[in-house]
């Protein structure tokens, strides 16, 4: 029962790559929490240097930097995107709501209008729908739209802030294969 007990933590901790300490979510409006006027949502997350963290929002969670075509996701401004009749934007079907507006600079960085940016003492870094990875400084973790102007924004997106301590590829690796030897062994001797 105990062998079972550590071959299950061993192979949770291999598959999962990461254990979670902290997890929350956070609704970051594009105009509040604009880089241009606003002022970042305060997640209240402390960060030390390279700890481990990812954020997620939907594809399909949209916020506005104006009059049409300024509906983006996470990812911000960055293609053409078509009203679906059930998103944000109240449009039509087939209405063309987004479009690449390029990038914006902004507190020595460049990203995409419309995008989610994070920020940790000063120092700004692209989010969108999808990031995973190390924190670039130590911080309390902000959350930002990018844009020029908030004085047209609006809508809000919901970010999934997770916080862990990432297990080293080669140690999930060694852990899969010590799982699976403990596993080839037990089944050897039940067969006997």
């Amino acid at each position: 029962m105990k062998i079972n007990m550590i071959r299950v933590a061993i192979a949770a901790l291999a598959c999962g790559g990461a254990a979670t300490a902290n997890a929350a979510l956070f609704d970051v409006g594009a105009s509040a929490n604009s880089s241009s006027g606003g002022v970042g949502l305060n997640t209240g997350i402390i960060l030390s240097a390279n700890q481990v963290f990812s954020v997620t929002a939907a594809t399909d969670d949209l916020w506005s930097a104006g009059a049409l075509p300024r509906w983006s996701n996470a990812n911000g401004l960055v293609a053409d995107l078509f009203a679906t009749g059930s998103d944000d934007s109240g449009q039509s079907v087939g209405t063309k709501i987004g479009r690449s507006f390029g990038l914006w600079t902004q507190h020595g960085i460049s990203a995409p209008f419309g995008a989610l940016i994070g920020e940790l003492a000063g120092t700004y870094f692209l989010l969108g729908t999808s990031f995973s990875g190390p924190a670039p400084v130590a911080g309390t973790l902000s959350l930002h739209y990018w844009d020029s102007n908030r004085g047209d924004n609006s809508g809000s997106i919901r970010a999934d802030v997770r916080v862990g301590q990432a297990v080293p590829e080669p140690l999930a690796i060694s852990l899969v294969g010590i799982g699976l030897l403990g596993l080839v062994l037990t089944r050897g001797k039940r067969a006997q």
